[in-house]
């Protein structure tokens, strides 16, 4: 006898059980949607299918830890007022939503544990959503203001970079630290934390340790700087926004610190003055990067032959000026040009440029809050157990003195002034 084709088959379980799958589910109830692993394999067929296909996998891979994030940014202003106002009875909340932020974060890294689905969008949220925050940024102050800014904190910014990378060298040289290891620390100190360290750790051909270490080192510092520099500076400068500012873009590390700490300030103080001068500050020396790298690369291969220095420490031109600062100088041009005649751009009432502008205001602070809660979940006290002393008492020795040499500085140009 013939065997019946599928279709003549009568339903019978024990010769095909997937045709008994409907039997545990809700009749209509479709089964669980399988996903594509690639376009090709499946209808999609022209190019802006497979780009909406990239786009959604893209979205599945960051979606996790930007939703942790912005969880965390939520919890820690809800927190915040909880404790300050509700509970202590304060009018205006005591307690600064950022650092209940970051907090929240480097509990759950450090007694938890991270998942690995979470660090992709972590790391978009520090790389990139920060530098849209620090962009907007520029649309609060004007292109004079900047230049104002960018004037005053140019000799700070300076006195720091040159004390840090001869004092921070010559200290890693007398505790026989790697000449490497003790550059790095230097540059992101003086610089602009990790990013000055990444970008330097190819001119000088850096081992992939060598530029962990400087990051752990800086992350270290730089964090305990972000959480107790505002509340030091607003003492140490009798709460003069301007200067607390300058003290802050020059004596903390890294650009999402300096943000998260100008914050803060901003928050706790009711002194966006202070945010937008440390802000302003810390471009300036990110611009600085262009003069730093090339010259810590010429000292270094100085030392060695042709033969051994290579190519691998050329740079592109957007590591010597982060493309963030550009947009933060363009949008400050937008607000100066914006603000000139009775209509910005001759187009916009100025009920509706005010309301824009507060709304970008809003979105700044959003997604510099949403990089916080990044920076405390990125943050593991397990991994810079591993450093050693040396490179712990170089980082810290390299903190207070630029800390230092910023505090020096501006009481000085204060007193001329």
């Amino acid at each position: 006898m013939s065997q019946s084709s599928p279709a003549q088959r009568p339903f019978n379980v024990y010769l095909d059980p997937e045709e008994a799958r409907w039997l545990d589910s809700m009749e209509g109830v479709p089964d669980a949607v399988v996903p594509t692993s690639l376009p090709g394999e499946s209808l999609l067929g022209t190019e802006w299918q497979k780009g909406l296909h990239r786009g959604l996998a893209w979205l599945g891979t960051v979606a996790p830890g930007l939703a942790l994030a912005g969880l965390l940014a939520w919890a820690g202003a809800f927190l915040s007022h909880l404790l300050g106002e509700t509970l202590l009875g304060f009018e205006k909340t005591p307690i600064s939503a950022i650092l209940v932020t970051i907090l929240l974060g480097l509990t759950i890294r450090n007694i938890a544990g991270l998942p690995v689905p979470y660090e992709a969008g972590l790391r978009f949220a520090v790389k990139r959503v920060l530098r849209v925050g620090v962009a907007l940024l520029g649309l609060r102050l004007s292109v004079l203001a900047v230049g104002q800014i960018g004037v005053s904190a140019l000799p700070i910014v300076v006195g720091c970079i040159a004390s840090a990378l001869i004092l921070v060298t010559l200290l890693g040289r007398l505790l026989g630290l790697p000449p490497r290891l003790a550059s790095l620390i230097a540059v992101g100190t003086s610089i602009c934390g990790a990013s000055a360290i990444v970008a330097t750790g190819p001119a000088i051909e850096a081992e992939e340790d060598e530029v962990s270490y400087a990051v752990a080192c800086i992350t270290l510092f730089g964090m305990t700087a972000l959480l107790v520099y505002p509340y030091l500076a607003h003492w140490l400068f009798a709460g003069s926004a301007e200067q607390v500012g300058l003290f802050l873009g020059t004596a903390i590390h890294d650009t999402s610190q300096v943000a998260g700490a100008g914050l803060m300030y901003q928050q706790q103080y009711d002194a966006p003055t202070a945010l937008n001068v440390a802000a302003t500050t810390k471009l300036v020396r990110n611009v600085c990067m262009g003069a730093v790298i090339p010259m810590m690369a010429i000292l270094y291969h100085r030392k060695h032959t042709a033969a051994e220095s290579g190519t691998s420490g050329r740079l592109k031109w957007h590591q010597y000026v982060p493309m963030f600062v550009i947009a933060f100088v363009v949008l400050a041009g937008v607000r100066t040009v914006g603000d000139l005649g009775p209509k910005a751009f001759g187009l916009i009432e100025p009920d509706a440029w005010k309301a824009f502008l507060a709304d970008a205001k809003s979105v700044s602070v959003a997604c510099l809050t949403i990089a916080m809660a990044a920076v405390g979940l990125g943050t593991s006290v397990a991994q810079l157990k591993n450093l050693g002393a040396k490179p712990l008492l170089v980082g810290l020795t390299a903190a207070v003195l630029v800390g230092g040499v910023s505090l020096t500085l501006i009481k000085l140009l204060a007193a001329t002034m």
